[in-house]
This record gives C-alpha cells, sequence and structure tokens, in this order.
C-alpha cells in the first residue's frame, strides 16, 4: 500500500519470527507509519541478535548451498530501510528513526563484512582470467542461476549440469556479491561497498599484471637500461599485453558490472578506478620504447608495438568505454602517435644514412655493394609491416617537389600509395648513390656491369618479396628493362677494342695480308679482353647467362662472317705460321668462362676520382642537388 506516494514493502517473516502486521485492503484505515517502524524494528532486533556482526554463533549467512537466511537478511534490511523512509517523511525527529538508524548501521556491517570476505574467500575463482572465460550467454543467465531467485532444487540442479564446480563456485559468488551491492546502494551505503570492492580488486589486478610480467617503469628508467635487458621486458609485454587485455581487464568489467548492475555510474566509476593505473601502465609501456635510445635496427621491434597495439584499439575502446575510464583510451591514442612518429623518425634516418655512406673503394670484380644488401634486406622487411605503414607513412608525406621526374619512381605518384611512393623514393636514393660509387671504377666497361648487378639483386628482393605488392609489377617491369640497358652498354664498351679489330663490313673484300692481319688483332684483343673479365662476376646466374648470350651472338656473327670469308685465304699466305687460331665455335668456350670471379683482381678494379661516364641517374640527379636535397 501507498502513503503520502511513497510504497512500503512489507517483510516476508522467516519461520522462527513474528511477523510485522502486513495491511489487508479490505481494512478500512490502514495502519500509522510509527506502528510499521515498530513492527520492522522488532523483526530487525530479532533478527540481528543472531547475525549482528559481532555475533560469537554465526559464521557467514553466505555459507553453503542454503541462501534462505541470507535473503531474509537482506530483506529485512530493505524493510527497514522502506519504513525508515516513509516514517522519516512525517517525523524526522523521531526516537523510532535513531534506534532504526543504529540498526540499519548494525546491519551494514555485517553486510560489509560479509562482503569483504566473500571477495576474500573467493579470490581464486574471481579472478578476471576465469571470469572472462565464461560465456555471454552464462553471464547474462546469472540472474536466473542465482541462489537467491531459484525456486527449486532441481531448477538449479537443472541449471548446474552444463558448468564446470569452478564456474558455479564463480557464478554464486557473483551473485551474492551483486544480492549485497544492491543492498547496499539502494540503502544509501554504495560509498562503503565500492571502497571495499575497490580495495580487494585493485590488488587482484596488480597481483595479475605482476604475474605477467608486466612492471611500472619510469622513463628515466628506461634510458639508463641496456637494451638486452629492456628488449627481454619487451618481449615479457608482447607475451602479456592480449591475456591482460581480453581477459583480466575483460573479466574485471564483466564482474563489476554485474556486482554493481544496479548502478551504470557506480560500475562505471568503479571499474575505472580500479584498471585504469594498470592499464594506463600496460599500454604507456610502448610509449616508453619509443623514446629509447634511436637506430634503424629498432623500427622492426617498434612496429611489432604499434601493430599489437592498433589491433587491440578496437577491444580497449569496448572495454574502457566509458567516460571515466578514457584516459586510457586516450593511453593508448598516444601510444600509437608515439610509435608511429618514433617510426616516421626512423625511416627519415634510415634514407639520410644511405646518403651519408662515403665508402670510396670500389667493390672487387663489379660485385653487389654492401650498401645495396643492407638497404634492400632492411626495406624488404619493412614491407612485411606494410598495412601499418602505409597508415603511418601517410603522416610522413615526401616532399611535394622532387628533384626529378616521376618517370624515375617506376609509379604514379598521384595513384599510389604511401607507402609505394616512399619505398619507391628509398630505392631511388639506393640507385643515385650506387651511381656514384660506379664512378669509382677505372673501367667504363665495369663500372655498368656493377650497375647491372646491384640492379639485379634489388628487382630480384622486390620479386621475391612483399615488396612486390607494394610496388607493383610495372616498377618491375621498368627496372628490368634498366638492366638491359645496362649490360648492353657493357657489352658495348667492354668488347668495343675486340670488335674494332675487324673490318666494319666484314664480307668486303679485302687483302690477304690485310685479313691476316685482323685475325691476329682479333686473336690478341679477344684474349685478352678475357683474360681481363676472368675476375669480374655476375652472381646472378639468371644475368650472367643473358650477359655471356648476348656477346657471343655479336661476337660470333661478325667473327663467324669474317672468318667463313677470309680463313682458307689467310692459311694460303702463311702455311707454316696459321694465323687463324680461333674458330667460331672457340668464342664460346672462351666466354663460358667468365663472370665467376676466379681470375686476378688487378684489372679493371682500380680507383679512379673522375670517370668519362655518365648514367641516366646522373644526369637527373647532379652530386649538387644531392648535397641540396638529402643533408639535413
Amino acid at each position: 500500500m501507498t502513503r503520502k506516494g511513497m510504497r512500503i514493502v512489507l517483510f516476508r517473516p522467516p519461520p522462527f519470527s513474528s511477523a510485522p502486521r502486513t495491511p489487508s485492503p479490505h481494512t478500512s484505515s490502514p495502519p500509522s507509519s510509527d506502528s510499521i517502524v515498530e513492527e520492522n524494528l522488532e523483526v530487525a532486533k530479532t533478527f540481528l541478535a543472531r547475525w549482528g556482526p559481532d555475533s560469537t554463533t554465526a559464521v557467514s549467512l553466505f555459507q553453503g548451498d542454503d541462501r534462505d537466511e541470507a535473503r531474509q537478511f537482506i530483506e529485512v534490511v530493505k524493510n527497514l530501510h522502506a519504513a525508515m523512509q516513509c516514517h522519516a517523511s512525517q517525523d524526522s525527529s523521531s526516537d523510532k528513526l535513531v534506534r532504526a538508524h543504529d540498526l540499519m548501521s548494525t546491519a551494514m556491517e555485517r553486510l560489509q563484512k560479509e562482503f569483504s570476505q566473500i571477495l576474500s574467500v573467493n579470490r581464486e575463482y574471481l579472478y578476471p582470467e576465469s571470469v572472462s572465460r565464461e560465456s555471454s550467454i552464462t553471464i547474462s543467465a546469472r540472474s536466473s542461476v542465482s541462489d537467491f531467485e531459484l525456486k527449486t532444487e532441481d531448477e538449479f540442479g537443472i541449471a548446474k549440469e552444463s558448468i564446470s564446480e569452478v564456474e558455479r563456485v564463480s557464478m554464486s559468488a557473483m551473485a551474492d556479491l551483486k544480492a549485497i551491492a544492491d543492498c547496499m546502494i539502494s540503502t544509501g551505503y554504495g560509498k562503503e561497498c565500492v571502497k571495499i570492492y575497490k580495495t580487494v580488486r585493485k590488488s587482484v589486478i596488480g597481483e595479475s599484471l605482476y604475474n605477467l610480467g608486466i612492471e611500472k617503469l619510469s622513463f628515466s628508467k628506461v634510458q639508463k637500461m641496456d637494451w638486452d635487458v629492456l628488449e627481454i621486458k619487451i618481449k615479457r609485454w608482447f607475451k602479456g599485453v592480449k591475456t591482460a587485455l581480453k581477459s583480466l581487464f575483460k573479466g574485471e568489467k564483466i564482474l563489476c558490472d554485474h556486482v554493481f548492475s544496479a548502478s551504470l555510474p557506480i560500475r562505471e566509476s568503479c571499474f575505472a578506478q580500479i584498471c585504469k593505473a594498470g592499464a594506463t601502465t600496460l599500454f604507456g609501456f610502448p610509449e616508453l620504447v619509443a623514446k629509447y635510445k634511436k637506430s634503424p635496427e629498432k623500427i622492426f621491434i617498434t612496429l611489432d608495438l604499434y601493430e599489437a597495439i592498433a589491433d587491440l584499439c578496437p577491444e580497449i575502446n569496448c572495454i574502457f568505454s566509458s567516460t571515466a575510464s578514457s584516459n586510457v583510451q586516450s593511453q593508448a591514442v598516444s601510444t600509437l602517435v608515439k610509435l608511429g612518429e618514433n617510426i616516421g623518425t626512423l625511416i627519415t634516418d634510415f634514407e639520410t644514412s644511405i646518403q651519408k655512406e662515403s665508402s670510396k673503394k670500389p667493390v672487387p670484380r663489379g660485385g653487389v655493394h654492401p650498401l645495396t644488401s643492407y638497404v634492400m634486406n632492411y626495406i624488404s622487411f619493412l614491407s612485411d609491416y606494410r598495412g601499418v605503414l602505409n597508415d603511418i607513412l601517410a603522416d610522413w608525406p615526401l616532399p611535394t617537389k622532387l628533384p626529378m621526374p616521376e618517370s624515375y619512381y617506376g609509379t604514379s605518384k598521384e595513384e599510389d600509395s604511401p607507402i609505394t611512393l616512399r619505398f619507391a623514393w628509398l630505392i631511388l636514393v639506393l640507385l643515385c648513390k650506387l651511381d656514384g660509387k660506379a664512378e669509382h671504377y677505372n673501367n667504363v666497361a665495369l663500372s655498368y656491369l656493377f650497375l647491372a648487378n646491384n640492379l639485379q639483386y634489388i628487382v630480384n628482393k622486390v620479386r621475391t618479396s612483399n615488396l612486390r605488392f607494394v610496388l607493383g609489377g610495372d616498377w618491375i617491369e621498368k627496372h628490368e628493362s634498366k638492366i638491359k640497358l645496362y649490360s648492353s652498354k657493357y657489352r658495348r664498351i667492354g668488347w668495343s677494342e675486340v670488335i674494332s679489330t675487324l673490318p666494319a663490313d666484314v664480307k668486303a673484300e679485302i687483302s690477304p695480308e690485310e685479313a691476316s692481319e685482323s685475325f691476329r688483332n682479333f686473336d690478341r684483343a679477344f684474349k685478352e679482353t678475357c683474360r681481363k673479365q676472368t675476375s669480374w662476376i655476375v652472381p646472378d646466374q639468371k644475368l650472367r647467362d643473358e650477359i655471356r648470350i648476348s656477346v657471343a651472338k655479336e661476337l660470333g656473327a661478325l667473327y663467324g662472317e669474317f672468318y667463313a670469308e677470309n680463313r682458307v685465304r689467310t692459311e694460303r699466305v702463311s702455311e707454316s705460321d696459321p694465323v687463324v687460331r680461333l674458330s667460331p665455335d672457340d668464342l664460346g668456350n672462351y666466354l663460358s668462362d667468365l663472370f665467376y670471379g676466379s681470375g686476378s683482381e688487378s684489372e679493371g678494379s682500380g680507383y679512379s676520382s673522375t670517370s668519362s661516364h655518365s648514367s641516366p641517374f646522373s644526369a637527373v640527379f647532379s652530386k649538387e642537388i644531392r648535397l641540396d636535397f638529402f643533408v639535413k
């Protein structure tokens, strides 16, 4: 019934107590608030005599499977509170209110003790990891599986058939905690309830993070660490971060939301205060790593950290979605920004390091330069992070005015993604650097062979790594055509002396003496060139075969025709001293020994400060432009 607009919930008596008088709907004059308060005072006094906080006979209201006593205790408290509110609206200075308040305080002491005891005794069953493992169906069904609401033992048994003992204990404890929290919040004692909960649960979160290897570190402490020590902590972080988020914090949110389901502000505030310190430590650690001393090789572990945080962001935003825990989201975003800035800086530093590589000694035999292998291995490993890098490099665009035509990218600047443009640019920087190093060879043919070898290595690296997805087939085709260009220049310059020994028109009729002289000169020049180039190397078998075949075809065609026209006549000139020592078939045998790097290195590999040749990159990238652009 109602009195002055307030609903009064009367206590349903336990078997051993006398019930307060319940007004009948047929009664002409309802009971007064004095009588209602008096009756509830007597019931509460009787009940608290047995279950008071200082009772020596009682152990726990929430012990065993029977919750009748606990349910009755909570109903007594709720009815007492309702009666107090009704009476206070009529007589706020009544002695009965003072007595009721004292009884209420005693009851709250008991509930606080029970609440703390349930949290402590069931600590191992209320670990967030175990709570988060339960399905959403099981969690949503807790209300109906609660010992407080099941009507019969049969229903309780059927509901528990499909769950484990750990889950049963966990569900029972959560139901008990929720019942106490609901009662304390509804009677104005929510603050005391939350204080107990936070104290216990904070220690659980701290202990769990410690067991996962997550510790709070200051910026100065991280900066003083050796990299080996920090790397161990990074590995522990990688191992523990998913468990911490998806089990620890998620489980704690499930528990907190369930226990304090009666109040949205309370559960959000409580969860935030319990978890935000640990979560901030967890998601702030990568930011400390980003501020550690920079070096190019650290970019990969930094990318791993960025990728891990980025992948977890949706769940971070979901678990820490409330305003109270928004600082955790802010920490995750801040960490991503710092890691992204660190990665962008490292890539810029890497580009600068390519330009600052100052070795002038030519690579022996025209082989692949160490700078080429280093840069391409680095970039190919970076291409494994192409998705993450594309997002990061969007904030680190290339200069709008670059000192070269767009065609030298091998890609379209307007259409391609940030990572495509940046990687194409880095490779171009490398090619320009290699072009400068080619000038240190005093043999122009060897310098072009050097360029062909290095560009072949670059193209192979692109073709056999994820770089092929970044740069695309057009880029590969364009640079393969440049390899052919370098090879043809090598062939033209490297064998020009040999070809010059033959007449311009090999089919033209010449005197036997002139033919003999040409045969002698060809033999001498060919063998000398082969001897010199035997020390040169072409590591890539496909390129090696292509160059040898192209040389053999060109020489074989010219010499073969000259040989066919003049061999017989020269033999008549000097039968005792044959001038024709090489047949067209012999050329292939000599050429098959080339480019294995088996001869002496003394020929054609010396240093020269100047060179008469110029490559396509030299024409576009003058030394003045390089210095102006790359010196930061």
